[in-house]
């Protein structure tokens, strides 16, 4: 595998599996994360979904994709797939991954980013108010998994895909853009605890 093949490939994963899928679910009161998952091995696709608050506040998209994947009557071990969400998990998020066993996770989005960009400012001040952590205080690496940042992935890539890759990572946060405008303006009656 390339320095570039798991960036560009997570981006497609987002692009074209995902983001179809959060697109639907936004359009039903729901929020705009979700998630995949991977083989290490050829990076096919495992399975992937998107947040489901309305039907459970705990299905967020990194926990109901958990949720599809145990529903599988087969399955690989999470030892040989990657996690990939498109924004930072929060923390119910990162101990589910932790829990069910994960290595590693790769995110598109921030926290920051979800409390500046999208208005859902819930992940920090639960790492905040609940753990006393600021932004960025957990640690990215550690006994059970590592985290990686996809921007970082791209920025240190070859300057041959670079730009491909940098096009398509504004494509995407245009796309999360839209979708992010048309949550914040039905969110109002969705019944979701924390919105």
């Amino acid at each position: 595998m390339t320095d570039t093949a798991l960036p560009a490939r997570l981006l497609n994963v987002i692009e074209d599996d995902i983001l179809p899928l959060t697109a639907r679910g936004v359009a039903a009161g729901n929020k705009i994360f979700g998630a995949a998952l991977l083989r290490k091995s050829d990076l096919s696709l495992v399975v992937a979904d998107t947040n489901n608050e309305r039907e459970n506040p705990l299905w967020h998209g990194e926990v109901h994709t958990l949720k599809r994947f145990y529903e599988m009557a087969e399955r690989p071990p999470t030892s040989e797939l990657i996690f990939l969400s498109t924004h930072e998990p929060c923390s119910m998020c990162l101990s589910a991954i932790t829990w069910a066993g994960f290595d590693n996770f790769y995110y598109f989005f921030s926290h920051e980013d979800s409390r500046d960009a999208f208005a859902i400012p819930h992940d920090l001040k639960i790492l905040q108010e609940v753990f006393g952590l600021s932004p960025g205080g957990y640690r990215k690496a550690n006994a059970f998994w590592h985290s990686y940042a996809i921007g970082d992935l791209v920025a240190t890539s070859d300057d041959a895909n670079k730009a491909v890759m940098q096009a398509q990572t504004a494509r995407i946060k245009q796309t999360y853009a839209g979708l992010s405008g048309h949550y914040q303006a039905g969110k109002g009656g969705n019944a979701i605890p924390l919105n």
